[in-house]
This record gives C-alpha cells, sequence and structure tokens, in this order.
C-alpha cells in the first residue's frame, strides 16, 4: 500500500512534466501518447506496462536490439526521451495497479522466453518486477541475458532496504550521465 501511495504522490508531483511530454510526442507523432506492451510479472503472470511512446506507430513488437537500425523508428523527442529515461515515468501507472514494484528485476517482455526459462530456473519470478533494478544499474542495455539474471539473482537473495537505497542512488547517476543506455 505504501508503493501505490508514494507512486501516486510522485505521479501528481510530476503532472506538469508528464503533459510536456504528452504534447511534444503528439506533436511529433500523434495518437497514443502511451505505449502499452505486454510483460512477465509477479510469478510470470501477463501484464499491460506503460511507457510514453518513442517509437513511430507500427514499430515490430520485439526488443529494440532486435531492430535493425531501431534509430529510424525514433520520433523525434524519442532519443531524448529514453537517454533521460522519462519514458518510464508512466510505470508508476503500473505500481499503483500493484503489478510493479520501485526497485526490482525489469520485466521481461512476453516473448521473450529464453530470459523467462532462465528467471524462473532462480526463482526470479517471485520478485515483483522493477522501475529500476540491480541489473539495471550495473549494465542496463549492455548486458547479455545471462548477466542480467545474475545479477537479478544476487538481488533476489541480498533484497534489503540498503540496497534498495543503493540502487536508487545509482539509479539516479546513471540516469543523468546517460550510463548503459544504447536504445
Amino acid at each position: 500500500m505504501l508503493r501505490r501511495t508514494i507512486a501516486l504522490i510522485i505521479l501528481f508531483i510530476l503532472m506538469p512534466i508528464l503533459i510536456l511530454i504528452g504534447l511534444a510526442i503528439i506533436l511529433s507523432d500523434g495518437f497514443p501518447v502511451f505505449f502499452k506492451q505486454k510483460r512477465i510479472g509477479l510469478n510470470n503472470s501477463y501484464f499491460h506496462l506503460y511507457k510514453f511512446r518513442t517509437m513511430r506507430k507500427n514499430t515490430p513488437d520485439i526488443p529494440t536490439h532486435r531492430l535493425d537500425n531501431p534509430e529510424k523508428y525514433l520520433i523525434r523527442f524519442g532519443n531524448f526521451l529514453r537517454r533521460y529515461s522519462l519514458d518510464e515515468i508512466p510505470q508508476l501507472i503500473n505500481i499503483i495497479k500493484s503489478e510493479m514494484s520501485f526497485i526490482g528485476p525489469r520485466p521481461a517482455l512476453h516473448n521473450q522466453d529464453d530470459l523467462i526459462d532462465i528467471r524462473t530456473k532462480h526463482n526470479i519470478h517471485l520478485l515483483y518486477p522493477g522501475i529500476t533494478g540491480w541489473a539495471q544499474v550495473n549494465g542496463r542495455d549492455e548486458l547479455t541475458i545471462e548477466e542480467k539474471v545474475l545479477y537479478d539473482k544476487f538481488y533476489f537473495e541480498n533484497r534489503s532496504l540498503i540496497l534498495n537505497i543503493k540502487i536508487l542512488f545509482k539509479t539516479f547517476s546513471k540516469v543523468l550521465f546517460k550510463i548503459g543506455v544504447k536504445h
């Protein structure tokens, strides 16, 4: 309940920024403003993750790194929104809906069977997915699937308030300095 309340407060505080981002997306590529994608959550259940749309309409529903020339699919402000993780703000809605947490493993795409299988073997599926996580702050787009799972497993086995605070501080520094972001 606390995380839902905090997410609601943050969403309210960020409302002016959300409106500006929404207007920029509309001017760049029209509606919709939000991108909804099927992801894997707690206990390998499906949910729809919300993001600000950074890619053009009708972009294939596959991981960005699997696209040929992903840059050609970005809308005018898409690269900026991704580099500073502003596209992730609508995931506060997922926290309010009790589908995600602030910190945890990033939710896999519904079609990332390799990642889902490895995470399940290591019980990572027993955690709420997070907006940020240990793997995110230790490599993000630069990590292989196996490396991501090792970081997720470390988080699963060592969860604590201290580790969560460390992840939050590392998240802000990584976002501020655009470290580890390829797409």
